[in-house]
């Protein structure tokens, strides 16, 4: 298997398990506490983040199919980066915890870099 393609696996699989197992299955305390820092209800905060999570899914399902497109790589870095600017901002006590967004983000930026770079390569041969 290519690193690309390793590449596009686990920046799919990233988007894909988030979704559905901290938001949709059981929605973890740390996404409680992020949505309940913008000031909605509890009943409110599970529905925003039950969306994100279908959100999520679907982004990693689009990712996944179309991994060479540089609008959809520009994306998900853009995306990753305002998640984590979004847990700075709000809940800044989590950039120290285990598997914080540091960890998860920065790997995941990454790896779209090395996507982009791919990509770029193909297009000038």
């Amino acid at each position: 298997m290519s690193s690309v393609q390793i590449a596009r696996f686990i920046v799919s699989f990233s988007w894909i398990y988030h979704g559905i197992f901290p938001k949709l299955l059981h929605i973890a305390p740390m996404e409680k506490l992020m949505t309940a820092s913008l000031g909605f209800s509890n009943e409110i905060s599970d529905l925003i983040t039950q969306s994100a999570g279908i959100g999520e899914v679907i982004f990693g399902v689009v990712f996944f199919v179309f991994y060479r497109l540089k609008l959809v790589l520009v994306l998900n870095i853009v995306g990753l980066i305002g998640l984590l600017l979004f847990v700075a901002v709000l809940q800044p006590q989590l950039l120290i915890e285990a598997f914080n967004p540091v960890t998860t983000n920065i790997p995941i930026i990454a790896l779209s870099l090395v996507l982009l770079n791919n990509l770029k390569q193909s297009s000038q041969a």
